[in-house]
């Protein structure tokens, strides 16, 4: 199992110290840095800075929103970043969510697994640097009756097959992305669950198109925080805002995909309660209702032992690529919590 970071959004007022941190990661031969997008700073312009200033780390996106980009633009700018990097772009992409979609880029979030499918035939169409033409639902190129004309992609990526990942989290989408991506990025993954959750999912959409899990990448992000074990409940403490603002706040009352994964984990109580609470404003009540056992689950937390045992039962249950989310206030605090996470990685004898 390899290690990977997550920078998560660029701009929360870290930002120097979140590319000090991708150059440690680099230093500690983690395998892959990956930065979001929201309606903030842009995926790719961190992941142009983070590659220049890096060696041997690779850059990805987690995710490029679809809604947000033309799929030729999306193949334009992983060429590029691809070439620029020297061969070291993984393409992330997803679909967001509706307020986001609809909110902040104006495109209808309707039929996303229809969209997904057609964005990803089309981005790979366009890399091959063949002439481009589709026929879809949602993208017709070139444009019927108009002077538009096939045309081919000009840069050469470093690779002739750019990795591309989807972030899927409910089963459908999960079956989507085995079938049509070469990994899928994660999300409150607990190891406990990940077979009945994720992995038989995915493992069918593997089996439609053929294929095995054999050589697919199944890349969580997990929050990360080092402590005494005896400060497990003080360390989940850190992550309830973080919990309840997925679980109650990201996404609508009727359309939440991380609620429903948490429903899904055997906590729909809970992830009711949570959600009301966020929703009618009341944010501290929220993150208190978040059980401390569904933290523990889906964060790493404690010792370099007890994270190091975590680490075994998600490399047991089918993580190939963890990448870690590192708590601290200080830039030497997640520096400190990138070296835990290798010497864990170490202790547990995946490394």
């Amino acid at each position: 199992m390899q290690l990977g970071i997550n920078l998560g959004y660029w701009g929360a007022g870290m930002d120097g110290d979140n590319l000090a941190v991708a150059q440690e990661a680099d230093r500690l031969g983690y395998s892959v840095c990956w930065a979001a997008e929201a309606y903030g700073s842009d995926a790719a312009t961190v992941l142009s800075w983070v590659a220049a200033q890096t060696e041997r780390i690779d850059v990805g996106s987690a995710i490029f929103q679809i809604p947000a980009r033309q799929p030729a633009m999306t193949a334009m700018t992983a060429a590029t970043l691809d070439s620029l990097s020297g061969g070291r772009f993984r393409l992330g992409l997803g679909v967001s969510g509706p307020q986001v979609s609809e909110g902040w880029y104006g495109v209808k979030f309707d039929k996303p697994l229809a969209r997904t499918r057609e964005y990803v035939e089309i981005v790979r169409r366009a890399m091959t640097r063949e002439r481009l033409t589709y026929e879809g639902e949602h993208w017709t190129l070139p444009l019927p009756g108009g002077p538009g004309k096939p045309i081919k992609l000009t840069v050469h990526p470093q690779r002739e097959h750019i990795p591309l990942y989807i972030a899927a989290i409910g089963p459908r989408n999960l079956e989507q992305t085995g079938e049509i991506a070469d990994g899928a990025l994660l999300i409150f993954p607990a190891a406990e669950h990940l077979e009945d959750t994720t992995l038989k999912y995915l493992r069918a959409g593997r089996e439609k198109a053929g294929k095995t899990l054999d050589g697919f990448d199944v890349c969580p992000t997990l929050p990360l925080a080092v402590g005494e074990d005896k400060d497990v409940a003080r360390l989940a403490d850190t992550f309830r805002p973080y919990t309840a603002l997925y679980v109650g706040g990201m996404g609508s009352a009727k359309q939440n995909f991380y609620n429903q994964l948490a429903q899904r984990m055997g906590y729909a109580k809970e992830a009711a309660e949570i959600q009301q609470k966020y929703l009618s404003g009341d944010k501290q009540g929220a993150a208190a209702a978040v059980p401390q056992d569904l933290i523990d689950k889906t964060a790493l937390l404690g010792s370099v032992d007890r994270i190091a045992d975590r680490m075994k039962a998600y490399a047991a249950a089918g993580v190939t690529t963890l990448s870690l989310a590192p708590a601290g206030f200080t830039l030497d605090e997640r520096i400190a919590s990138l070296r835990a996470g290798t010497e864990a990685l170490e202790r547990a004898g995946l490394a």
